[in-house]
């Protein structure tokens, strides 16, 4: 039922869902797992997965974990990645877990992997916890 609301919640998120092929296949509170099988509109001009379709998986796997069903909504204060392998498989996966949880800010590490076992990727983000989210808008900010 949660993965299922989750679902629902990102399905507008059109350029993770639509352009990237990323799906949820996981989700908890301050955890998840999001999976996108490569096809050549993620390959760069030499042929290997461009950088910014991973930093897409990462980043939409924090989304998915750091904006569960409850408010408020988080957004990505700030982010590193770094890359440590090309892909030898067909599928991609993050997996994003919550070091961090604190009033305001939290902290995430996201790992990917593809199909074989390889670690592709380490992304480290830092968000920061709206005091509003998309229910409340038009509503002034009181903070």
């Amino acid at each position: 039922m949660y993965l299922d609301d989750i679902k629902k919640r990102f399905a507008d998120d059109l350029f993770a869902t639509e352009c990237a092929g990323i799906e949820p296949v996981e989700a908890s509170d301050g955890h998840s797992v999001c999976k996108t099988t490569i096809i050549r509109n993620h390959q760069n001009a030499m042929g290997g997965v461009m950088g910014g379709m991973v930093f897409t998986l990462c980043d939409f796997a924090f989304a998915v974990a750091s904006n569960g069903l409850d408010e408020p909504y988080t957004m990505t204060l700030s982010s590193s990645i770094s890359f440590l392998a090309q892909p030898k498989g067909k599928i991609l996966t993050a997996e994003a877990c919550r070091i961090k949880d604190g009033r305001h800010t939290c902290f995430y590490e996201v790992t990917v992997t593809d199909d074989t076992g390889i670690i592709i990727a380490k992304a480290f983000f830092n968000g920061y916890k709206l005091r509003y989210g998309k229910a409340d808008e038009g509503k002034e900010n009181k903070n």
